[in-house]
This record gives C-alpha cells, structure tokens and sequence, in this order.
C-alpha cells in the first residue's frame, strides 16, 4: 500500500465533511496531496471531521453539490487531475423522509460534478462512490455481480442506481476518448472510529452502550457485507489511482469484505458487545420496524481483485475492535489525530496471504 503516488497530486473530494470523507482527508493529507474538499457543513454534532485535525490540512469549501455554479466556480479554482465523489444524501430510512433531496443530491449532485470534469476539463481519473445497493435484489445466496441490473428498491438505493447510470452516460457521451478514466465505486457497509451518524447499527451500539443501556436491533437477521471504513478508501485510491496510469482498468467495481464477513445484524452486535465489554447486551422487539430494507445483500468482489489486486485487510470482528479503540480513546478525551494515524500505519503494514 504504497501511497508516493499520491504525494503533491491534485485531489478534488467532493463529501469531504462526512465521516469517510475526513478519514480519506486523513489519509490524503498525510500522503502529501493537495486536497480540495467541497461540502455541506458535517453532518453530525460531534462530527469526524471537527476533531480530527485535517481542516487545516485541506482547502475546505463548504457549498451545496446542487449548487452548479459555485460547485465550478471552486472546481476552476483547484484545477484537480484527481476527483473523488463521495457526497451524498446516505441514510435508506431518511430516503423515505426526503425522497425529492435525496434525488437531488445524489442524481443532480452527480451530473453535477460531472459536468465540472466536461466543462473545466484537466481531470485525469474520476470516481464516482455509489453503494451496494444499486442492485435489483432478488435476496440470493450469492453475491451480486458488477454486471447485475441496477435497480435499487428505495429512494436511497434506486437515486444511486440513477448515479450510475449518470455516470456511464458521461463516460461513452463525453469521455469515450479515454483521455478522463471514470469509473464507479459499490461498497458495502462501513464501519470504524467516528461515525456519530443515526441509523446506523455501529453508533447505535455506542450510544447505547455509553449510557450503559441495553441495544435494541431492528432487525438482527438481515444480511449485510460489513467492513472498515479504511477497506473502501483504500480501494477507491487504488482505482483512481491505477486507471490514472492506465484507463483501460476504468469500470464498475463491487468493493466488500471477504464471504466470511457478511454477518447479520445480530452477529455483529454480539462482536461490539465482547469488544466493549461491561455485560453490554442487546434485544430485539421482535417486530421489524420502519419502511422496506432488504434481509439479504453480498457482494461477490472478484473483478477488483483479479484486475486491481485488491485485498481485504481486516475482518469484521477486527474492525469492530478497531472502532471501540478509537470509541474508547474519544470518550476519554485522548489524542485523535494519534489513534487515526495510528490505525492508518497499521492497516497500511497488514500483511495480506
């Protein structure tokens, strides 16, 4: 994991304030590039981003991605030859809420930023952060493929089937010249130090868990590829930065943990609850609430690792430690940017067989 490529490159990442977008800054910052970020304010408070000492590291914008005109207006000004799209409305169940914003965000946010690359021109290696979701799930034992039909079940899911398809139109309508790679990016469940979101199962855990309660789960039979956030980012910078030197590697790529840590909702409560320790527990009402989620979603990864040489580094379990360290370091007040670092060293240094 040799990050020299990176150093004094010219990175533009939009959804920089997020909680993978401040451990990408992180890793970014730290390999030497010169990042632009442009986003809405953090999206949480306490946010990632706040503490984590990267904002004086980057040059920050805070701007709405809807925003065409300042979204060009900063693009012009960075000249990036790299572009990272992570910003998004990433909630399922907030989808339901706001259906209208959360298309606009992540349908128009992506020809957005799409057309800087057209208009501005300079871009060398574009990515394009979708999900797992894209799929039409039919609940199947197997993993779903990068060939499969895209057609996500709810506003979330379906507006970033829409994003790909978005993003392919670009790619053969005006970039078929080869000279701007584009690619897209379908990662599975994220979960590490710092995400302070709602909804998800990981902060539920620790919020619950931090006011010495029991945890309720939704839904502890449902089916997910759970996998450190530094799994994803690792792989978005290894498709950036290898269709930057070859486009022919440019594409759709399914990016998960390995088949032995897809685990349900329940099992990975029970990894948080030995990790923490204390006799944390967790229940279940018993009853699924809330609108339509899937039970059942995998990935089968095989194209990024024959193409790419991508491997996972950390398991499941390991990644859930990793998140209580950091967890347990934050509610003690210790040194943030330290533990960061310090986890970014050690998964850079993991040995893959």
């Amino acid at each position: 994991m040799d990050l020299s490529f990176w150093k004094d490159r010219r990175v533009f990442i939009t959804g920089h304030t997020g909680f993978k977008g401040a451990w990408l800054c992180r890793v970014l910052a730290g390999a030497g590039a010169v990042v632009t970020g442009y986003a809405l304010e953090p999206p949480t408070n306490p946010s990632l981003f706040a503490i984590c000492g990267v904002e004086s590291r980057i040059d920050s914008v805070i701007g709405d991605i809807r925003d065409r005109d300042r979204l060009i207006a900063t693009f012009k000004n960075s000249q990036p030859e790299i572009v990272i799209h992570m910003a998004a409305q990433p909630i399922v169940r907030e989808s339901y809420v706001n259906p209208a914003y959360t298309y606009e965000t992540n349908v128009m946010g992506t020809v957005n930023i799409l057309e800087c690359v057209r208009v501005v021109g300079g871009v060398k290696s574009f990515l394009n952060v979708t999900t797992d979701k894209v799929y039409c799930n039919n609940e199947w034992e197997w993993g779903y493929r990068e060939v499969d039909v895209l057609d996500g079940f709810d506003p979330y899911s379906n507006s970033k089937s829409c994003a790909e398809l978005v993003t392919r139109c670009y790619k053969d309508s005006f970039f078929a010249d080869g000279d701007t790679a584009i690619s897209t990016a379908r990662a599975g469940n994220v979960i590490g130090g710092g995400d302070f979101a709602h909804d998800r199962i990981i902060p539920d855990c620790i919020r619950a868990a931090s006011l010495k309660k029991s945890i309720i789960v939704r839904n502890p039979y449902s089916i997910r590829p759970y996998q450190h956030v530094l799994e994803p980012l690792f792989a978005y910078l290894l498709i950036a930065q290898r269709q930057y030197e070859d486009a022919g590697l440019m594409g759709s790529y399914n990016v998960g943990p390995n088949d032995c840590d897809c685990v349900s909702t329940g099992v990975l409560t029970d990894m948080f609850c030995r990790a923490w320790g204390d006799g944390q527990a967790w229940e279940t009402t018993g009853q699924i609430s809330g609108p339509h989620e899937a039970n059942f979603l995998k990935l089968d990864c095989s194209k990024i690792k024959a193409r790419l040489g991508y491997k996972p580094r950390w398991g499941v379990e390991e990644a859930v430690c990793k998140t209580v360290e950091w967890t347990r370091i934050y509610m003690r007040q210790g040194d943030i940017c330290d533990v960061m670092d310090r986890q970014i060293s050690m998964y850079m240094e993991k040995v893959v067989l």
